[in-house]
């Protein structure tokens, strides 16, 4: 089809990684698969949540389906939960650094919901906020509205994505598989330049502890609309559809 490319808006945040360069036609193939499920959901606002481990490619993911989806004329939004955290100037008031600590606390889904969430699901919303506080520089930019189409596609990846907190406002759900041990090695990789010797310990003593919680508490696989192992980045496959 010859249609006009919409644009993809972006979280302000410095976390924000790149998209991916094309991998495979494999990958291809099933990226493609899941933005057309994604644009059988409806020509009104669609709210897509991506999940798994840390390190799982949930962000590539996004902005994979970000460049389908706008490539056929619907605007995306693209967010990530971890631009909607608990600033760190108040961590001395609660425990965040265990796995623990971090599940329950890291998160503020207040914000998620007010500012990007709720406006999502309002047909009256004419803007949401893609960010609330830079993870990394700490800089607030819950002011920062981004306009907000009729037919815009939130597509929002993270952790806990599924948490009863928010679990209601997707219109389709997406679990990216990876093992635990991969999930740690990929993420202490990623994490040196910020978490140098410190990476792995936090990814396996923290982060890992926090997914192993909410898998027990919420148990969010039987909700997913497609369920991807993504253990080889090129060479993915659908395990749940």
């Amino acid at each position: 089809m010859d249609l006009q490319r919409a644009s993809v808006h972006h979280s302000a945040s410095t976390w924000r990684q790149p998209t991916p360069p094309v991998a495979s036609a494999e990958r291809s193939a099933v990226v493609e698969a899941v933005a057309r499920r994604i644009l059988a959901c409806g020509q009104s606002r669609l709210l897509v949540g991506i999940d798994g481990f840390t390190a799982a490619g949930k962000t590539s993911l996004g902005h994979e389906l970000a460049e389908l989806i706008t490539a056929v004329g619907r605007p995306v939004l693209r967010a990530t939960l971890d631009d909607f955290k608990n600033p760190w100037k108040d961590r001395h008031l609660y425990d965040r650094e265990s796995g623990e600590g971090y599940y329950r606390n890291a998160y503020d889904y207040d914000a998620a919901k007010r500012l990007l969430l709720d406006p999502c699901r309002s047909p009256a919303a004419s803007s949401a906020v893609l960010c609330s506080i830079d993870p990394l520089t700490q800089q607030d930019h819950s002011s920062d509205a981004t306009p907000l189409a009729s037919d815009a596609v939130l597509i929002v990846d993270g952790v806990f994505a599924f948490r009863p907190e928010i679990n209601a406002y997707w219109d389709f759900r997406i679990w990216l598989h990876v093992d635990a041990e991969l999930s740690v090695r990929r993420g202490a990789d990623r994490d040196q330049d910020w978490a140098g010797s410190e990476a792995e310990s936090i990814h396996r003593n923290r982060y890992l502890v926090a997914e192993r919680i909410y898998l027990e508490e919420v148990d969010p696989l039987p909700k997913m609309d497609v369920v991807i192992d993504n253990s080889t980045f090129a060479n993915p496959h659908v395990m749940k559809s």
